[in-house]
C-alpha cells in the first residue's frame, strides 16, 4: 500500500467528480444516481492504479455491471477491492441515490414530471456530497464534472448545465468556495474512465438487489442462471467492503451520521424523499 497516493489534502485547488445513473423505474426502489469524487492532486494516480489493475485482471474493455458473468467474477472482485482500497484510505468518496417507489410525489406540474430526470440529478449534485461541509482550503476549489453520456437532448441537457451552473450563487458553495465553470461540465464516454466505470459496477450492484433483481428466475427455469449467482456474489463482496468502513450498512435508506457526514464520510447512501408525496404500502417488498 506504500506506493499510493495520500488522502485528500486542503490544499486541493480541484477536486473532479464522476457521476452516472441507472435504473430509471425498478420494482420497488428507482431513479439511481450516483457520484465518485476525487482530488485533482489525485485523480491520475487512482485511475492509473485501476486502470493497472484492469489490465492485469486481462479486463481490456469496458467493465460494467451488466457484463458481470461467473467467469469473470474473480476478475472483478479484484477491480472492486483496489477500488475500495481507494475509497477506505479516503482518497475516492463515493454517493449513490435512490427514490423509494412506495414515496409517490404528488403536486408535481407537468414540467417537473418531464424535468424529473434531471431536477434529481441536480439535486444529487448539490446536496450528495456535502460541499456546504468542506474544510477550509487554502483557496478557491475548482469543481470539475465528468457525467456519463447522456440519454436526453441537447436542449434538456442545455438547460440541466444551466441549474448547475447556478450553483455558483449559492451561499453554500460560495461558503465552501467552489466554482463551477462551463466548460467543466462535460459528457465524457466511460471507457475511458476507469472510475466511471468502477462506479457503474457498484451502482449496478445497489440498484440490483434493492430491486430483489438477485432472486430473478428466467422463464421456464427452475433455477436462477449463473450470472445472477455470480452478480449476487459480487453484490455481496462490495456489502462486505462497504460495511468494513460502516458496520451494519443498511443499503436501502439514508446513511446515518448527520449533515456533516455528507462530506466526510467515504462512502453514503441517500435515499430521497420527494418533500410532498404519499406513501403507498402496495409498492413495498413485502406486498408485492
Amino acid at each position: 500500500m506504500s506506493n499510493l497516493p495520500s488522502p485528500m489534502p486542503l490544499t486541493e485547488k480541484e477536486y473532479v467528480l464522476y457521476c452516472d445513473e441507472s435504473v430509471g423505474e425498478g420494482a420497488f426502489y428507482s431513479n439511481f444516481y450516483g457520484g465518485v469524487l476525487v482530488g485533482g492532486s489525485l485523480v491520475e494516480a487512482v485511475s492509473r492504479r485501476l486502470a493497472g489493475v484492469k489490465a492485469a485482471q486481462n479486463l481490456m474493455g469496458e467493465v460494467k455491471w451488466q457484463k458481470v458473468t461467473d467467469n469473470y467474477l474473480g476478475k472483478y472482485i479484484a477491480l472492486m477491492d483496489a477500488f475500495f482500497d481507494e475509497v477506505a484510505a479516503g482518497r475516492v468518496k463515493v454517493r449513490i441515490m435512490f427514490r423509494q417507489n412506495a414515496r409517490k410525489p404528488v403536486g408535481l406540474s407537468p414540467m417537473q414530471v418531464e424535468q424529473s430526470f434531471f431536477i434529481l440529478y441536480y439535486q444529487f449534485i448539490k446536496h450528495a456530497f456535502g460541499f456546504t461541509f468542506m474544510p477550509a482550503h487554502a483557496g478557491p476549489v475548482r469543481l470539475r464534472t465528468y457525467f456519463d453520456q447522456f440519454p436526453d437532448t441537447g436542449e434538456q441537457v442545455a438547460r440541466f448545465k444551466g441549474y448547475i451552473m447556478g450553483l455558483n450563487a449559492s451561499t453554500a458553495f460560495q461558503k465552501a468556495r467552489l466554482a463551477i465553470a462551463p466548460e467543466d461540465l462535460t459528457e465524457v464516454r466511460s471507457h475511458e474512465h476507469p472510475l466511471l466505470q468502477c462506479l457503474d459496477i457498484v451502482l449496478g450492484s445497489m440498484a440490483f438487489r434493492l430491486n430483489d433483481l438477485h432472486k430473478a428466475i428466467p422463464a421456464g427455469q427452475k433455477k436462477r442462471g449463473k450470472r445472477t449467482i455470480a452478480k449476487e456474489k459480487l453484490y455481496k463482496h462490495i456489502l462486505g467492503r462497504v460495511r468494513a468502513m460502516h458496520p451494519n450498512f443498511n443499503i436501502g435508506i439514508t446513511t446515518g451520521g448527520g449533515l456533516e457526514g455528507a462530506w466526510s464520510k467515504p462512502y453514503r447512501h441517500w435515499a430521497f424523499v420527494p418533500s410532498d408525496h404519499d406513501y403507498d404500502k402496495s409498492l413495498t417488498k413485502g406486498q408485492k
